[in-house]
């Protein structure tokens, strides 16, 4: 069985594995009772932030363990979110992201090093 924030690291290298930009795991345990984890990270366009979020469907998919609860954005792939209980994966198109800053919004949690 896979642990959640082994589970966020893999979320972390499929979104690497699309080439997504900026990608942070936020360990939101005792801060927030939303998730344990965000993966966040970013798009250069419409069709790679949708790319990305098949993308780590695709990989979880295989995984019984791992349920996916409610996805949204998809459509207009601005903010693409995926909801697996413990651990909520947000993929950004760049400029949306800097909008919304959610790692300053989130500033009390703590970096995983996924690398």
């Amino acid at each position: 069985m896979m642990g959640t924030e082994e589970l966020a690291e893999l979320i972390a290298e499929t979104a690497d594995d699309k080439k997504a930009l900026d990608i942070t795991i936020l360990n939101l345990q005792g801060i927030s009772i939303i998730a344990d984890y965000f993966v966040i990270c970013s798009g250069k366009t419409d069709i790679q932030v949708q790319a990305i979020a098949r993308g780590i469907e695709d990989k979880l998919s295989d995984n019984p363990e791992v349920e996916l609860q409610r996805k949204e954005g998809m459509d207009d792939a601005k903010w693409v979110l995926l909801d697996y209980a413990d651990i909520i994966v947000h993929i950004f198109h760049r400029q949306e992201r800097e909008f919304y800053e959610l790692e300053r919004l989130w500033g009390d949690a703590e970096r995983v090093d996924w690398q």
